[in-house]
């Protein structure tokens, strides 16, 4: 949140609201956790902090001349935008490596969902579940449904360019791909206690 505002300060975006406000995991619907887990980590209730699986994936997607795409699980996303900057290098990688250790080992992965949920940015400078409902959907985040969830699950990638509220088509796809595994993964009751 604080790169964003100096950016846009640096930018001259006279106009720019940063837009954020906490919500406790017991005022937020469990549809946006259950999303984001069926849209970016269908293995963070089982794994330590790194999806070794994925990881490989991508290393030999980008051997075979493909762009190299991210492999990052909940907890190293929560780990590098809660202490760390946006960018790729390998110094930012390894600390972002030790934080989402330091994550795993001393958090639980109920808090460590509260916390992205909190953190992750859903729009430009729209941050946590909170702003998100609120700005998109104008509810409160206990409100939100499978839908708009799976919505606010799909902008992730790329939330400068995505929009929830206006929805491409790209959006509208990945949100009902992202519902599908909801259903599959089993709903509600796949979320960490």
């Amino acid at each position: 949140m604080l790169e964003r505002h100096i950016a846009a300060w640096r930018a001259g975006e006279k106009n720019f609201t940063l837009r954020y406000h906490w919500a406790p995991w017991r005022e937020i619907s469990p549809q946006l956790p259950i999303a984001l887990i069926a849209s970016e980590d269908q293995k963070f209730p089982f794994h330590h902090g790194f999806d070794v699986q994925a990881i490989q994936d991508a290393l030999d997607e980008a051997d075979e001349g493909e762009r190299l795409r991210g492999a990052s699980t909940i907890s190293q996303q929560t780990a590098k935008n809660l202490f760390l900057w946006s960018g790729r290098s390998f110094v930012r990688k390894g600390l972002e490596a030790y934080f989402t250790v330091l994550l795993e080992i001393t958090w639980p992965k109920r808090r460590i969902l509260e916390v992205y949920m909190n953190i992750a940015e859903f729009g430009d400078g729209i941050y946590g579940a909170d702003a998100a409902a609120r700005t998109f959907f104008r509810e409160a985040p206990a409100q939100l449904d499978a839908y708009q969830s799976a919505l606010l699950a799909s902008v992730l990638p790329n939330p400068k360019k995505l929009h929830a509220d206006r929805p491409s088509p790209y959006v509208l796809r990945h949100a009902e791909w992202t519902q599908r595994q909801v259903r599959q993964l089993g709903g509600v009751g796949y979320l960490p206690r």
